[in-house]
C-alpha cells in the first residue's frame, strides 16, 4: 500500500451531523474526480487527505467542525462539470455553477457545492500546468 502526502496540507478532517448523507455526497463528487473513498466504518470514511467522521467517532470528541471551504483539483473542465452534476445528484446544493472565474486568475474554471453540513466544496481546473513538486510517498 502507498500513501502520497505533502503538497501543502497533509490532511483535513470534517466532523459531520449525518455520516450517511455525507458519505453519499462525497462518494458521488469524488467518483467524478476519480478519487476513491476508503474506510467502511459506521462512523467515518476517508479519501486521500480528507477524513470525515461523525460526532460519535473517537477523533471527534462529540463536536462538529463548522463550515469550511475545500477545493479539489480537477484534470480538466469536463471533470469540473461532472463533479457539479454528481454532487447535485448526491445530495449537494448548488453554490456556483461550473464556469470561469477570471477574478481569481485567467483560466480559473470551477464549480461550487454545499455539502450536507453547509461546507463549500469546490472543484477547480487552473488550466494546463505541470505539477511543481511530487508528493511524499509512504510505502508500508
Amino acid at each position: 500500500m502507498e500513501l502520497h502526502r505533502g503538497r501543502l496540507i497533509d490532511h483535513i478532517g470534517l466532523v459531520v451531523r449525518d455520516i450517511e448523507a455525507s458519505r453519499r455526497f462525497y462518494k458521488a463528487v469524488l467518483a467524478a474526480l476519480e478519487i476513491p473513498i476508503g474506510g467502511d466504518a459506521k462512523d467515518d470514511f476517508w479519501a486521500d487527505e480528507l477524513f470525515v467522521s461523525s460526532t460519535d467517532s473517537p477523533a471527534a470528541a462529540g463536536k462538529l467542525t463548522g463550515r469550511h471551504h475545500l477545493a479539489f483539483q480537477a484534470r480538466d473542465r469536463a471533470m469540473v462539470d461532472a463533479f457539479h452534476a454528481a454532487g447535485i445528484e448526491g445530495g449537494g446544493v448548488d453554490n456556483g455553477k461550473p464556469g470561469e472565474r477570471p477574478h481569481y486568475h485567467p483560466g480559473y474554471y470551477a464549480a461550487f457545492l454545499l455539502d450536507p453540513d453547509g461546507n463549500n466544496i469546490e472543484a477547480v481546473f487552473h488550466g494546463e500546468a505541470n505539477r511543481s513538486a511530487p508528493s511524499v510517498k509512504i510505502t508500508f
